[in-house]
């Protein structure tokens, strides 16, 4: 008897409610027939290509209107890399406020460190253009100023690193740019990773992050209907592979929050971003600047965030159960009522075929 055929899972439609592994309590809605409603279609974010714009307060040439740089890199002649006080910060130093609790209502004092890292000198530059020993010297950067915030001040517990791109992701100034928070509580978000990372570890006395690594590189199942005895789905090797290394991998999350998301993870176990060697460095940026790659050739001109997620440090051990990982999401649609009010991400495509287009993106 012939073999039953596996569907195409781009030639299905596909509703169900997949749940984070990582955060059980965060679910994601993956109703691929929403992809054909009816709507506006969406503009590409507008983006100056110019290597040098005369009024932008980022461009090599325009120091003096920004506040004195932090940190630049190289130290004498024309700079990469740029580090300044952001002018607008949502946590500063300036001042101390009192804790104080008044009923149910509590404050902490918003004291932190918020700055900006000018992660390129050109006005235009797209990460997939730049060249990885550029993209290696700003994660290097990024590494280093967080090891220097955290040495800085002990009541500091996390520090973020992210960035954003076009005005849908927060974007307010157009010259390519990163931000470093450094903040006395631990993200909501990443606590919720650490505990759920804990718990996992508690009864499997493995990381959940490596589990998931393994999975996408050696997993494989024929799920068959009860009933008729139809394959309903196949779960291939490599499947949700979108980019690998020597030391990193590029993973498409299985509950992605946003139809492009991809995740960068180290292929070995490590828990915190400052442990991260300058021989790693080299494939690190390799990793991140082709998998930006193919998402620009995929959804050229998307605007994006990406944000570093590593162990807190707030005295508690993480170095077995968490894995620092670097989290890229596209914004393609703009959230809905249901997903505000609902808390639960709607993705209009299939992540096995998203992860299966960027893979199949021929590069030089």
């Amino acid at each position: 008897m012939a073999e039953n055929p596996v569907e195409d899972p781009s030639a299905r439609e596909v509703r169900e409610i997949r749940i984070n592994p990582i955060v059980p309590a965060e679910s994601v809605l993956v109703a691929t027939a929403r992809s054909m409603r009816p709507k506006k279609a969406e503009e590409l974010a507008p983006r100056d290509t110019r290597k040098h714009v005369e009024t932008c307060p980022f461009c090599r040439g325009n120091e003096t209107k920004t506040p004195p740089a932090i940190l630049q890199l190289p130290a004498e002649g024309d700079w990469q890399v740029r580090l300044v006080p952001n002018l607008y910060p949502v946590l500063g130093d300036d001042r101390e406020a009192p804790n104080f609790v008044f009923g149910l209502q509590q404050t902490i004092d918003g004291y932190g460190r918020h700055e900006v890292f000018i992660d390129h000198p050109d006005h235009g530059a797209a990460i997939h253009e730049w060249s990885e020993a550029h993209l290696g010297l700003v994660f290097r950067a990024y590494r280093d100023r967080m090891r220097a915030l955290f040495e800085s001040d002990p009541r500091l517990k996390y520090v973020l690193v992210f960035k954003n791109f076009g005005p849908a992701a927060g974007a307010s100034i157009p010259h390519t740019h990163s931000q470093v928070i450094a903040m006395p509580v631990v993200p909501e978000n990443v606590g919720a990773e650490v505990t759920n990372s804990a718990e996992y570890y508690t009864r499997h006395h493995q990381c959940i992050f490596c589990a998931l690594i393994g999975e996408a590189l050696t997993f494989e199942a024929t799920i068959y209907d009860r009933a008729s005895g139809e394959v309903r789905r196949k779960v291939n090797v490599g499947q949700y592979v979108v980019e690998r290394g020597e030391k990193f991998i590029a993973i498409k999350p299985f509950a992605s929050r946003y139809e492009w998301e991809v995740h960068i993870l180290p292929l070995t176990h490590q828990s915190d971003y400052l442990a991260v060697g300058e021989a790693d460095l080299a494939d690190l940026a390799r990793v991140v600047r082709r998998t930006m790659a193919r998402l620009d050739a995929v959804i050229g001109g998307a605007q994006y965030n990406f944000f570093l997620h590593s162990a807190p440090h707030d005295g508690k051990e993480h170095g077995a159960s968490y894995h620092w990982h670097l989290e890229i999401c596209p914004r393609t649609s703009i959230p809905t009522g249901f997903e505000l009010g609902s808390g639960l991400f709607v993705n209009t495509i299939s992540p096995e075929l998203a992860a299966e287009r960027l893979r199949n993106v021929v590069l030089e």
